[in-house]
């Protein structure tokens, strides 16, 4: 349980350094896997979102669960082998809250992967569901949306997350030790 939270993990948002590490390949899909997913659903469903990776929770494993409205899926290991064309969409994060842009990515992708049974998985994915995948994929590499930014309104999106964790610390801060604390 996330301290302070009916949640199982709290998100993890910019700063916070573990979003910025490569995840590890996932070496045994077992029940204890399972039970990862299925609470990162839960807190999925509760931020509201539509994919979360699992370093987005602390945990270095290359998976990430979602649910598009169909039911919820896993992709464990995930490789996109191939993508095509092109497709301008307002994309917004869990780990950057509150926050989106107009990110261009491939329209169509072919990813990879294995599902919590252990079965190979090969899907084509168009439009948001292509989108989906290549941003928790992503997430397992390290790369967050304003890694996606160009370069000014990345220095505008940082500027304002820094102002925004600043006005969010200053009570406890000022509660603790009167200081400040930049992320």
């Amino acid at each position: 349980m996330a301290p302070g939270s009916s949640l199982p993990y709290d998100i993890r948002v910019f700063g916070d350094p573990v979003l910025r590490t490569v995840a590890s390949e996932v070496t045994d899909i077992d029940g204890k896997l399972a039970k990862l997913a299925d609470d990162m659903l839960v807190t999925m469903y509760a931020e509201p979102g539509i994919g979360l990776a699992a370093p987005q929770v602390g945990i270095q494993k290359r998976f990430f669960v979602y649910d598009t409205g169909e039911g919820p899926e896993a992709i464990v290991n995930p490789v996109i082998s191939e993508s095509s064309g092109e497709w301008t969409y307002v994309e917004g994060c869990l780990s950057v809250p509150g926050l989106s842009w107009e990110i261009v990515r491939p329209k169509e992708i072919h990813i990879t992967g294995y599902d919590l049974h252990g079965n190979e998985v090969s899907l084509e994915a168009d439009e948001l569901l292509s989108r989906l995948f290549q941003h928790e994929l992503d997430h397992l590499d390290g790369i967050l949306l304003i890694d996606r930014l160009d370069d000014d309104t990345r220095k505008t999106a940082k500027r304002t997350l820094r102002e925004r964790f600043l006005q969010l610390d200053a009570p406890k801060q000022s509660e603790t030790n009167g200081g400040l604390r930049l992320p």
